[in-house]
């Protein structure tokens, strides 16, 4: 039940979607379209901002990444691990 990003994945949302010290990162669940998960027929989604009230967050590089409440069942058997390899970021799940 853990959610870990590492400081090259940080640096990269940085980059790419212009955040600033505090910003929020918030993953979500999504039937249709996005980032492949270990759930069949759920996608992640991203989006700056915070809704809701926060379950796991992980602050690295200034900026917070988050589940809320709402999809902390998602993280109920696994961890997910953000990284970068190459010039692009990987989501991994790990079994809890």
């Amino acid at each position: 039940m853990k959610l870990k990003v590492s400081s090259d994945a940080a640096k990269w949302f940085i980059e790419e979607l212009d955040l600033e010290q505090g910003d929020f990162v918030q993953f979500f669940l999504k039937i249709y379209g996005g980032i492949p998960t270990v759930h069949p027929n759920y996608f992640l989604g991203m989006k700056v901002g915070q809704q809701g009230n926060i379950f796991v967050k992980e602050e690295v590089e200034g900026i917070n990444f988050f589940f809320t409440e709402e999809d902390s069942w998602f993280l109920e058997e696994y961890n997910m691990e953000v990284v970068k390899k190459d010039d692009e970021v990987e989501y991994l799940f790990h079994e809890v």
